[in-house]
């Protein structure tokens, strides 16, 4: 059976897609994030949870900030992206159950009112809603430099707050010049799936 996804879908969010390591100078709007924000949004999380948090980064004095942050190998790549995104796990995010879960508004506290199992819930969902959001910036026809070359510690005092965990930094734009490595090799469908 072949997918319903068109090819060229298919192409743009998958096959044909790089981590950026270039952009170019095109500004990533706000209403571009809104856009790819109000589509990853319906990607599922366990209980709808929806603990992913973004943290974009604009001003340049924000970016300076960041990048001090960034390993060395990332820093110019951040200095120069349009747009830089700091995605964080909300370890309070049961806060919004009631609202996100209300046929059972009781969740918030029957199954997470102790801090490290909502840590653990809140890293595994809004891992899966990062990977939603790279696939969502993909979507916009743009090109996502996801990152975890940084030092996380430095990036939650710096941005954040003890309630959240950055899982990643992510640059933002329209590929530029030799934006693209190689793509390396991914396993196969027989090294991953097995039938019992």
């Amino acid at each position: 059976m072949s997918l319903v996804l068109d090819s060229a879908a298919q192409d743009l969010l998958f096959r044909e897609a790089r981590t950026a390591n270039t952009f170019t100078d095109e500004p990533v709007t706000d209403e571009q994030v809104r856009a790819i924000y109000d589509l990853i949004k319906y990607g599922p999380t366990s209980m709808n949870q929806s603990p992913l948090r973004v943290t974009l980064v604009r001003s340049p004095e924000a970016r300076e900030r960041l990048v001090r942050h960034m390993a060395e190998g990332n820093q110019s790549k951040t200095a120069a992206a349009p747009l830089v995104a700091i995605l964080s796990a909300d370890n309070e995010f049961h806060e919004e159950l009631p609202q996100l879960f209300p046929h059972f508004p009781q969740a918030k506290d029957a199954f997470f009112g102790e801090r490290p199992v909502r840590e653990s819930a809140a890293a595994l969902n809004a891992a899966l809603q990062a990977a939603y959001f790279i696939i969502g910036v993909r979507a916009a026809g743009l090109a996502a430099g996801p990152m975890t070359g940084y030092d996380m510690e430095g990036v939650r005092k710096e941005f954040l707050d003890d309630d959240h965990t950055p899982l990643m930094v992510v640059n933002i734009g329209r590929p530029g010049p030799d934006a693209w490595f190689p793509r390396n090799p991914r396993l196969e469908y027989e090294q991953v799936v097995t039938t019992v």
